[in-house]
């Protein structure tokens, strides 16, 4: 039988060794461009940052795995504020590693057909710097890590953070504070 203490102890060890190592891209870094396949309302959707940066800022959010609770209640969030984010002007849009027929199904079931969910390619994982690493070995998924890029193609927030609760509050706030500034 095992002591409550090195129970305890037992499962706090393994917890740690659970835990993701954030290093996302630094606030001013060039955002790198990308394009991929995705889906919206259930319907094959393509997306190429530099053509949604043309229309103003996008948020970029990083969820590890569709139809989990974290990621499903994120993305209920961002289906929520989607009016918010686009009276700022901004375009959202969640990737993860899932496939596209996963992310059909997510953008409807959980998105509720708001905004597109696309796939977190290998390559835009690493440019992003999203891998999420279990025991410092990649574990296929993403962090959750939410971006703010502004029109000039530059990181304006990054924020990571495997609970979901604040990163619809964090990137609208970013969003509407790109609108108060002045431009130069």
């Amino acid at each position: 039988m095992i002591r409550p203490f090195l129970r305890f102890a037992a499962v706090a060890a393994l917890a740690a060794l659970a835990q993701p190592a954030f290093a996302e891209l630094p606030v001013g870094a060039r955002a790198p461009g990308f394009a991929t396949q995705g889906a919206l309302a259930g319907k094959p959707f393509a997306f190429n940052l530099r053509a949604a940066l043309r229309k103003g800022p996008v948020v970029l959010y990083f969820y590890p795995k569709s139809f989990t609770q974290g990621c499903t209640l994120e993305a209920r969030a961002f289906a929520e504020a989607m009016d918010e984010f686009r009276a700022a002007g901004a375009t959202v849009i969640g990737l993860s590693a899932d496939d596209l027929e996963t992310q059909k199904r997510f953008s409807t079931e959980h998105c509720r057909d708001r905004f597109p969910v696309g796939i977190a390619t290998p390559g835009i994982v690493a440019g992003y710097d999203v891998a999420l690493k279990r025991e410092g070995a990649p574990s296929g998924l993403t962090t959750r890590t939410s971006y703010v890029i502004g029109r000039d193609g530059r990181i304006k927030l990054a924020y990571s953070n495997m609970d979901y609760r604040d990163h619809v509050k964090q990137t609208l706030a970013a969003v509407k504070a790109l609108r108060t500034k002045p431009k130069s």
